[in-house]
């Protein structure tokens, strides 16, 4: 026996009932949920933030605000001012063959939404998903990872306060418990993680056909161009892989450079990551890496790419703790473990290119990554990487900051990941695109009925179709 795994079953066969009895929510009731979201927000703020600092052994207060609370509030927000828009049905034209009746698409709430959180930005990638499923007239069960204990506890409590555990509910617990929450047999299921354990997500799904979203981050990269202002170029960077310790879904993972100024902007990033913290160890505007097992990993990732050549610049201090400092990697190469796995931490891989068809080459011929940043690209150039490139989003002279912007689309593409939760294509993600046809009073489809073969009926398929040939060609 596992209670949480029979609360979820419990909880789902409620949200399923409540659902049935209130299947079509108002734009104002939607509305007052997100308006109560936002307010819980704001009032619970210092509890999110003790809870984040906790999980995480250190976490910058600001990131936390910026991340986890910050998000969320600007999504509710902007949903709360498009919802009418994007609540009202879509008329559409019918076939000139029926012409004078109606059609349309009206966009009808799911019923209950899944969503599974990562520890790495626990408020953010809860709160958001659940901003676009109540949006659109959802409820929701929200799994927590069980390297997040405190927050997943906060949250939960949080949300009690507004919502009643009929419409969205929260639970923790490990993997035996997120193993059993992806096969619960869910309206659509949203997951954010690894591609690896998106793929036993999707297995598990498809028991049930659950549409999935799934958000699954990948090796995004920086394309330095050659007339690109290193100094700012290298400001952005350092600041993607230095933001929440480069534990964040976009993180800049690798930056191609030109071979000639590869040193020069190894210099660049390190003299900015310097500037923003100064000190590493004891600094409470640096992220902590989320436990012992993850820094090891990315020590790991270090020790492999130096063991087979690569030039590494440490910049900060080592400590005994979890404040890892920014390693700069220059000669990266596809025999090293970090040019192939997701780094997810404060390590920035520099891969060197000659001319910029080489670095597009280098990007088109890996996975699809969740996001690619260019920076000092002219705009032949900038053509050339939009249309020969794919990821789930792009910045230009910047990094990450696509993903701020509520009124475009947040997901993934290839081993990235599928579908969108952000704004209207999170609303409609989360809806039904119902087809609705209403044929007028006295219009005739029965003069289409069987038996087949009056003069209507063979006008109309000789007017669309012309007449029927043989294989030579001939009229019969």
């Amino acid at each position: 026996m596992n209670a949480t795994i029979d609360k979820m079953h419990a909880v789902l066969a409620a949200q399923r009932a409540a659902f049935a009895q209130h299947p079509w929510p108002s734009a104002a009731e939607r509305k007052g949920k997100l308006k109560a979201l936002k307010r819980a927000i704001r009032a619970w703020q210092g509890r999110v933030i003790e809870a984040v600092n906790a999980d995480f052994g250190n976490r910058s207060t600001t990131e936390t605000r910026l991340l986890e609370l910050l998000g969320p509030t600007l999504a509710a927000s902007h949903a709360m001012h498009k919802l009418k828009r994007w609540m009202r049905p879509h008329r559409r034209t019918t076939e000139l063959l029926f012409v004078t009746n109606s059609a349309w698409v009206e966009y009808q709430p799911k019923g209950v939404v899944g969503i599974i959180v990562p520890w790495n930005m626990p408020g953010y990638l809860s709160l958001g998903p659940l901003v676009a499923a109540l949006a659109a007239g959802n409820r929701a069960m929200i799994k927590m990872s069980e390297l997040s204990p405190r927050t997943t506890e906060v949250l939960a409590q949080m949300l009690a306060t507004i919502y009643p555990e009929d419409e969205v509910a929260v639970f923790g617990g490990e993997v035996e418990e997120a193993r059993a929450f992806s096969a619960l047999p869910f309206d659509h299921l949203i997951f954010t993680g690894s591609p690896e354990v998106g793929r036993h997500v999707m297995r598990a799904a498809a028991e049930h056909l659950v549409p999935v979203t799934l958000e699954l981050g990948g090796k995004s990269p920086a394309i330095i161009g050659p007339e690109a202002d290193l100094a700012d170029a290298a400001r952005r960077i350092a600041h993607g892989k230095a933001f929440s310790a480069g534990q964040v879904c976009v993180a800049p993972d690798y930056a191609l450079v030109p071979r000639a100024k590869a040193a020069e902007f190894a210099d660049a990033v390190a003299a900015e990551f310097g500037r923003m913290y100064p000190a590493v160890q004891g600094n409470p505007d640096y992220t902590s890496i989320i436990s012992a097992h993850h820094a090891e990993r990315i020590r790991k990732l270090v020790a492999d790419a130096e063991a087979k050549g690569a030039e590494t610049r440490v910049v900060g201090e080592h400590g005994p703790g979890r404040q890892l400092p920014l390693v700069i990697v220059l000669g990266v190469h596809d025999e090293m473990d970090l040019a192939r796995e997701e780094i997810f931490g404060p390590v920035l891989a520099l891969v060197a290119y000659d001319t910029l068809e080489e670095a597009i080459t280098y990007v088109t011929e890996r996975p699809r990554p969740l996001a690619l940043y260019t920076f000092g690209l002219d705009q032949p150039a900038l053509e050339q990487v939009r249309r020969r490139t794919h990821s789930g989003g792009m910045a230009m002279n910047d990094w990450g900051w696509h993903a701020f912007q509520h009124d475009l689309p947040f997901g993934g593409i290839g081993n990235s990941g599928m579908g969108s939760y952000h704004g209207e294509e999170g609303f409609r993600a989360l809806s039904h695109p119902r087809a609705v046809f209403r044929r007028h009073r006295f219009f005739p489809t029965q003069l289409l009925y069987p038996p087949y073969g009056s003069w209507l009926q063979r006008i109309t398929l000789k007017l669309f179709l012309g007449e029927i040939r043989d294989g030579g060609g001939s009229a019969r």
